[in-house]
């Protein structure tokens, strides 16, 4: 039996997502959205596609959220999208608002499907999904770590004039200016790439990763899509396949790191399980003070949030 991934949000990131899943043969996709016709038509036109360039799932559209029931993983990306000038933080009530509304109806449909969150601000909007739900822990998580890993080695690969498959880029911490890539377990082809760059190039490279998202903004006018769609696939496609794949991505984490119970970004093995352990690294007295200040942000957010949900 397929799988069933339902993508709710039929926008950038959700349709993005949806033909990527189809494309991969993920299994068979669910595209839910609020707006009458929106999910129904991409479905569609995604399914004629296949005419071109075969898949083996099926893919629909609908408003109606019982198609989504049974399904394995939900991939949640409505929300509003950043504009120029605004930071993921402008965001969070107004997402957390529609976080609840989605989470209370995959509990309704799905109550045995992972949950995986890609609006922002991503790390509370994993808070919200997982004090709704009351799933456990580990069957709740968020595409940060995977996007923003993936934005460090694409800036190192250009920086290298190497291919990006030879580049595995680590990072820690909320997925915001103040996360940590780690150049020290950051490697190129199996060399560490504070062995291949100097200091100044590997901070400009750092400082990129964590503009990242913003540079996009200001290029479109909204929010990036298709490598936040393609992180999201990749983490549902290791669950599926029990790939036990070590990725970047937002987890809960208790002891590990010291972070004393938050979701945040941390390199973690997925698999059937979900989030089946979080890698940890020795990090030098410099990342830990920065990661100890990332997270504290995280936390202060999902603060605010306890009011409300």
């Amino acid at each position: 039996m397929r799988a069933k991934i339902t993508i709710v949000g039929a926008g950038n990131v959700g349709a993005t997502a949806a033909f990527i899943a189809a494309s991969r043969n993920v299994g068979d996709i669910v595209l839910v959205d609020i707006v009458p016709g929106l999910a129904e038509g991409k479905a569609l036109d995604m399914a004629q596609s296949a005419g071109v360039y075969p898949f083996v799932g099926r893919i629909r559209g609908t408003t109606d959220w019982d198609a989504a029931a049974g399904s394995d993983i939900v991939i949640i990306t409505s929300g509003l999208p950043r504009k120029p000038g605004m930071s993921r933080d402008d965001l969070l009530f107004k997402n957390a608002e529609i976080v609840r509304s989605v989470t209370q109806q995959i509990v309704r449909t799905s109550p045995n499907a992972f949950i995986i969150v890609v609006c922002n601000p991503l790390d509370a909007m994993v808070y919200a999904a997982a004090a709704v739900s009351r799933f456990e822990h580990r069957r709740v998580m968020g595409m940060a770590g995977v996007l923003d890993s993936a934005r460090f080695a694409a800036f190192i690969a250009e920086q290298l004039n190497v291919s990006v498959s030879q580049v595995s880029g680590i990072l820690l911490g909320g997925h915001g200016d103040d996360m940590v890539p780690l150049p020290r377990y950051t490697t190129v082809g199996g060399v560490p790439l504070t062995q291949l760059m100097d200091a100044s190039t590997i901070q400009k490279l750092v400082e990129r990763t964590r503009n990242g998202g913003i540079e996009i903004v200001n290029l479109l006018g909204t929010s990036a899509y298709y490598a936040p769609a393609a992180g999201a696939v990749r983490m549902a496609e290791a669950i599926l396949r029990d790939e036990k794949a070590l990725l970047c991505c937002c987890a809960y984490c208790e002891k590990e790191y010291g972070v004393g119970g938050a979701f945040v970004g941390v390199p973690a093995v997925l698999g059937a399980g979900g989030v089946e352990k979080v890698m940890e690294f020795d990090l030098t007295e410099e990342e830990q003070k920065a990661f100890d200040a990332s997270v504290g942000r995280v936390k202060a957010l999902v603060e605010k949030l306890k009011s409300v949900l």
